[in-house]
């Protein structure tokens, strides 16, 4: 009888300390405040990163979003004001206004991410799957000792996530269970981005300067800017537009290749490409489409010479309408089409050129 009373008093003694952590962790998981890293150009945010700021809503109904802009002079300032109106959702703008971040550079980028988490205990960090937040997420999840989770499509919880593997044909779900800030980029064709209505004005956030006070001269690191080419076109954004026009390497040539550029022209819509007619250096390597390269989901999809690699359906298989021209009639391309046709793109491209009207 004395050592069970013995045992029901100790039982009492240590419940306590049984049940305070849970309920402590159970509190602080509720507590749901998200930075998103933004990409702007010429004083407009693009549009992926509004997307990411759509994904942050999801977190939690009552999720304060602050978006963090990098850059100097005017066209920061810019953007930052576009930026305050871009999602009646974004409590805060944050603007780092520095030579330092002339250029999207990891290091320096990182660096600052560190800065603005220590200050502001965001419980996630949130950036576009493109090259901009593949280049800086996962330094600065380095320099924040957590592991970043990776182009994630669906948000069902504040700690869990789906993301594709095997090259989209599998989809994972994933549960974080970190101790740190949650770390994500999000494919923005997941989360798509309604128009932003006339009298947004009256939703404007406030405009914060990021004190960089702190931020030290040590910031270089082992990349450096180099140079920036980009191609003069009036063509759409290939991750945004509604409708794309892809060709393969059955088109044999740059020569060739232009037929599919003609074609877009008339058609109001981007260019892409496959893998391997970028390796030929038929259209340079900002046009591909794949899980190497752009993932794209526009309302029409229109594939020539494709043949439907595995890696290239990828990077579009969630496009509303695919449509496929191949002269195989066996072309895996076919198995994910809407709309198909075996022919010859050399009898095809040319016949749509001289029977589609003029772009208006």
């Amino acid at each position: 009888m004395a050592s069970v009373a013995a045992l029901r008093a100790l039982r009492k003694r240590i419940s306590p300390s049984f049940t305070s952590p849970i309920i402590a962790f159970t509190s602080d998981s509720r507590s749901i405040s998200t930075l998103v890293l933004a990409e702007h150009e010429g004083g407009a945010i693009k549009p992926q990163s509004v997307s990411a700021v759509k994904a942050a809503k999801s977190l939690s109904n009552d999720n304060p979003i602050s978006l963090l802009l990098a850059g100097s002079g005017s066209a920061l300032h810019e953007a930052a004001a576009n930026a305050a109106l871009c999602d009646p959702s974004v409590s805060e703008v944050l603007v780092a206004d520095s030579d330092e971040f002339s250029h999207p550079l990891a290091e320096p980028w990182a660096k600052l991410i560190h800065l603005v988490q220590q200050k502001g205990g965001y419980s996630h960090v949130i950036t576009a799957s493109g090259s901009f937040g593949k280049n800086i997420l996962p330094r600065a999840a380095a320099l924040l000792d957590v592991s970043p989770i990776t182009d994630v499509i669906e948000i069902s919880d504040p700690r869990l996530f789906v993301r594709p593997i095997y090259a989209g044909n599998a989809l994972c779900t994933v549960r974080y269970t970190g101790a740190g800030p949650c770390l994500l980029t999000v494919r923005s064709t997941s989360f798509p981005v309604s128009p932003i209505l006339a009298d947004s004005k009256s939703n404007e956030a406030p405009i914060t300067q990021v004190d960089l006070s702190t931020f030290g001269e040590d910031s270089v690191g082992k990349s450096r800017y180099v140079n920036h080419t980009s191609q003069d076109t009036e063509r759409p954004d290939l991750g945004n537009a509604r409708v794309v026009v892809t060709g393969g390497r059955a088109l044999k040539s740059a020569e060739n290749f232009k037929m599919i550029e003609k074609l877009a022209e008339k058609l109001g819509a981007a260019v892409g490409a496959t893998r391997a007619a970028v390796d030929a250096g038929y259209v340079p390597n900002d046009l591909q489409v794949g899980q190497t390269g752009k993932i794209v989901a526009p309302e029409l999809y229109m594939a020539f010479g494709v043949s439907g690699a595995i890696q290239h359906l990828a990077g579009m298989r969630d496009s509303k309408v695919i449509v496929a021209v191949n002269k195989d009639a066996e072309a895996p391309i076919f198995q994910v089409a809407d709309y198909g046709l075996v022919g010859d793109i050399f009898e095809v491209i040319p016949e749509l050129l001289e029977k589609l009207p003029e772009k208006k």
